[in-house]
């Protein structure tokens, strides 16, 4: 309620919510939206395995996968994201907390936008943790499968960490001509 009344207040044309982990919040976050005659925006931010993580490190990078914001374009992208999620629950081994593989994302990315996930997403992890040839790397592999819909997310609460990873991030979107 209360986001739809912010957007309301500030006259936005449309609003976003990005559920952790999964989509609880989506369809009575819709209603209330479309009935203020607000454009809902669907999104989750899904911990993404990009098959590079080194588990023999002491860092951010050992912890497992990483979260990255998808929003979805149109309905289609909608439908990746009820996919996506779903397999994140039921093809994660057990002892494992839910995630995607990036693999997954080859056939789901063409109506998603993405976000890369903000201090604790895998592009910033891997620049605090002072692997920026592994942030690019990640970088490129998103931006091949999201293009012109890859944003670099920053975030500014006064975190360390974000302080940290922002001129990295900002040097990597310029880099690679990407939206902030």
């Amino acid at each position: 309620d209360r986001i739809v009344e912010f957007a309301v207040a500030d006259n936005a044309p449309a609003v976003a919510i990005a559920d952790t982990g999964n989509l609880f919040g989506a369809l009575d976050f819709a209603q209330k939206a479309v009935k203020a005659g607000i454009q809902p925006i669907i999104g989750c931010e899904l911990a993404v395995d990009f098959g590079d993580q080194d588990p023999t490190a002491r860092n951010a990078l050992a912890a497992g996968p990483a979260r990255i914001v998808l929003l979805a374009a149109r309905e289609r992208g909608y439908r990746s994201l009820m996919r996506l999620n779903s397999r994140a629950f039921l093809e994660t081994p057990i002892h494992q907390a839910p995630h995607i593989k990036f693999e997954w994302l080859q056939g789901d990315a063409e109506d998603l936008i993405a976000l890369t996930g903000g201090p604790e997403g895998p592009i910033a992890l891997a620049i605090n943790a002072d692997h920026a040839a592994l942030a690019a790397t990640r970088c490129d592999r998103l931006a091949s499968l999201f293009g012109d819909r890859l944003y670099v997310e920053l975030q500014r609460h006064g975190i360390d960490k974000e302080r940290r990873a922002e001129a990295g991030l900002i040097d990597l979107a310029y880099a690679k001509g990407l939206p902030l």
